[in-house]
C-alpha cells in the first residue's frame, strides 16, 4: 500500500508518517517508481508507535523496543547497557502509575455514572401537602 493509504488506515498524517520513517520507526520498501510502500503489518506497528507516543515515550526508546513487540517476536540484546535497561525500567515503571491513575480515574467514572443512573431510574417523589 502506498502512504496515502497506511495514513488512512491508521488516522496518522503523511508527515508524521515519513517523521517515522525519518526516526527509524518504520521502513518502507521503495517501489521502481521510488514511491513508499508499506505492507499490512505498518498498520498494526504505526498504531503501536502512536500508542506509545501517547504514553510518553520519546522515539528513541520506542525504537529500541519495537523489536519486541513484533509477532513473533524477535528481541536484541547488543544494545542493552546498564543505562538502557534502567531507563527502560523507568519508563515502564511511570507507564505503570499511569495506568493505575487511569484506572482509578475510569472507576470514579463508573461509580458516577451508576449513581446517575439510579438516580434517575427512581421515581420521582411526590410533594407533600402543604399544611392547611
Amino acid at each position: 500500500m502506498r502512504i496515502g493509504e497506511l495514513s488512512r488506515l491508521t488516522g496518522a498524517s503523511r508527515r508524521l508518517l515519513r517523521y517515522y520513517e525519518e526516526q527509524g520507526l518504520i521502513v518502507p520498501d521503495r517501489g521502481a517508481n521510488g514511491y513508499r510502500e508499506y505492507d499490512e503489518r505498518y498498520v498494526d506497528r504505526v498504531k503501536q508507535i502512536r500508542g506509545l507516543l501517547a504514553a510518553g515515550l520519546p522515539t528513541r526508546i520506542i525504537r529500541q523496543i519495537l523489536p519486541c513487540l513484533d509477532k513473533p517476536r524477535s528481541i536484541h540484546f547488543p544494545d542493552a547497557t546498564p543505562e538502557m535497561l534502567a531507563l527502560l525500567t523507568g519508563e515502564r515503571d511511570k507507564l505503570s502509575e499511569r495506568i493505575e491513575v487511569l484506572v482509578r480515574n475510569r472507576d470514579a467514572m463508573s461509580e458516577y455514572l451508576a449513581e446517575v443512573e439510579k438516580h434517575r431510574a427512581r421515581p420521582a417523589a411526590t410533594p407533600e401537602a402543604a399544611p392547611a
